[in-house]
C-alpha cells in the first residue's frame, strides 16, 4: 500500500530510479494525492485494492498489468498494515481485522504474485514490511502479526529462490508516519529511543531500493533491521501491561 508513510516514500525512492510503479491501497482519494505528490504522472499510477479482499487479487494483478500497458510485474512490496490488537484492551473484531490485513493479505499476495512472476519466468522480488516488533515480546495482534511476516518471509524466499525470486524484509522501528506520530506536530526527537529520534520514511525506502537492486541479489530471505535499536537491542521504549 503507497499511499502514505513508508509505502509512498518507497513508491517515491523507486520512481526516482526510474521504475515505473503502482500504487495500491483501499482510499482512491488518498492514492491520488500521492500520485500527484510523487509528482510524475508517467512513471505512477493507482490501483484500488483491499488486500482482505482475497478472490480480487488475481484480477487486480490483470489490471495491474493493463495500467501498465502489457509491462511484467517484477516487484512486489507488501506494506499493507494495521496496528493495534493490545491483549490488555483488543476485542475479536479488532483482532481479526489486524490479523487479516497484515497476514492473511501478505500471504495471498505473495501466493498470487509469486505464481505469476514463476509462471511467466519473471526474475523479481518481493519484498515484506515487517516491524521491529517482530523482535519484541508479541503482547498484540499487530506483534504476532509481525512475527508471521518474519517467519513468512523466510518460508517464502525458500519456495521461490529456486525460480529467481528474491524475497526479503525490512523490519522498521518507530518510523516518523502519520499513524505513529499522530499529535507529534513534526517533533522528530524521541528520548525513549537509542538514537533519540524518529527514523524517517526515506530511510526504509533506501534501503528497500538496495535490496530490490541487483546489488541485494545474494541477500535472501533476510530481515533488515532498521530499527534505531528498538526491539533488537532494547524493548524499553514501550510500556508492557495486562
Amino acid at each position: 500500500m503507497g499511499g502514505g508513510g513508508i509505502g509512498k516514500a518507497i513508491a517515491t525512492a523507486f520512481v526516482k530510479c526510474g521504475c515505473v510503479v503502482v500504487i495500491a491501497g483501499r482510499n482512491e482519494e488518498k492514492l491520488s494525492k500521492a500520485r500527484k505528490e510523487i509528482g510524475d504522472s508517467d512513471k505512477a499510477y493507482t490501483l484500488r485494492l483491499d488486500t482482505t479482499e482475497i478472490s480480487s487479487i488475481p484480477e487486480k494483478i490483470k489490471e495491474a498489468e493493463n495500467i501498465l500497458k502489457g509491462k511484467s510485474i517484477d516487484i512486489l512490496v507488501n506494506n499493507a498494515g494495521a496496528s493495534g490488537g493490545e491483549i490488555s484492551t483488543t476485542n475479536e473484531y479488532e483482532f481479526d481485522k489486524i490479523i487479516d490485513t497484515n497476514i492473511k493479505g501478505t500471504f495471498f499476495m505473495s501466493k498470487y504474485f509469486g505464481e505469476y512472476m514463476r509462471d511467466n519466468g519473471i526474475k523479481g522480488n518481493i519484498l515484506n514490511i515487517a516491524s521491529s516488533s517482530s523482535l519484541r515480546p508479541a503482547t498484540s495482534a499487530y506483534n504476532i502479526s509481525k512475527w508471521g511476516i518474519r517467519g513468512f518471509t523466510i518460508g517464502l524466499a525458500r519456495l521461490l529462490a529456486p525460480y529467481g525470486i528474491t524475497v526479503n524484509g525490512i523490519a522498521p522501528g518507530p518510523t516518523a508516519t502519520s499513524m505513529m506520530m499522530k499529535d507529534n506536530k513534526g517533533d522528530m526527537s524521541k528520548p525513549n529511543s537509542l538514537i533519540k529520534r524518529w527514523i524517517l520514511p526515506e530511510e526504509i525506502a533506501n534501503m528497500a531500493v538496495f535490496l530490490v537492486s541487483d546489488m541485494g541479489r545474494s541477500i535472501v530471505g533476510d530481515i533488515v533491521y532498521m530499527t534505531g535499536g528498538a526491539g533488537n537491542v532494547s524493548n524499553e521504549d514501550i510500556t508492557y501491561n495486562f
